[in-house]
Parts: structure tokens; C-alpha cells; sequence
């Protein structure tokens, strides 16, 4: 789970900064100025740092992390649309591995 957030992170973030350079372009390029590419690469990296801080809560705690990891995933993905493919699917299996896991047991000498 620790290194599927983290990967999807450090993957949208790559693609986060693609969007932004495109959107930058497209400010520049765009008659009246304006451009939704700008504030969506924007969205996007948000949502892969909230992915990074989810990644290093995992041990803490996992059901938090999934969730965020899920929300960051589908949040990234509808937000920069294609570019953020890949690290939506990654954050979206490592979420629901966060959500859907089990709690490690310790056995303990009386237990035996």
C-alpha cells in the first residue's frame, strides 16, 4: 500500500506539472487569456501530495490512508482526465488495499 501512494504520487505529480506546463501554453496562446487546462494541473498535484501524506500515514493508519488514497485517485483522475491514468490506478488499488485490508494479528505466547 506504502508504495503504490507513493508511486501514484510521484507519478501525478509528473503528470500534474505536464498539465500545468500545457496550461501555461495555453494561457499564453488563448485570445482572451483564460484556460481550465491551468486550474486542472492544478487540482491534479494537489491531490497527489494529499496522495504522498496518505502514503506515509499507511502504517499509522491504514483505513484513513485508503480512503484518502481513493479520494486523491478519482479526485486526480477527473481532474487532469487522461494524463493522471496510471496514477489514478494506483492510487485507487492502494486505496481500497488500505480500506479492505486486514489488521495484522499478534500472537502471543498465551495464545499457544
Amino acid at each position: 500500500m506504502f508504495a503504490m501512494g507513493l508511486t501514484g504520487g510521484i507519478f501525478g505529480i509528473v503528470c500534474s506539472v505536464v498539465a500545468l506546463i500545457t496550461g501555461v501554453f495555453a494561457v499564453v496562446l488563448s485570445p482572451d487569456g483564460t484556460s481550465g487546462v491551468w486550474t486542472a494541473g492544478l487540482m491534479g498535484l494537489i491531490f497527489s501530495i494529499l496522495a504522498i501524506v496518505s502514503a506515509a500515514m499507511c502504517k499509522a493508519k491504514p483505513r484513513l490512508a485508503g480512503w484518502l488514497m481513493l479520494v486523491s485517485g478519482i479526485g486526480g483522475f477527473f481532474s487532469v482526465l487522461i494524463l493522471y491514468l496510471l496514477p489514478g490506478i494506483l492510487l485507487v488499488i492502494g486505496g481500497f488495499m488500505g480500506i479492505l485490508g486486514k489488521k495484522k494479528s499478534v500472537i502471543t505466547m498465551e495464545q499457544i
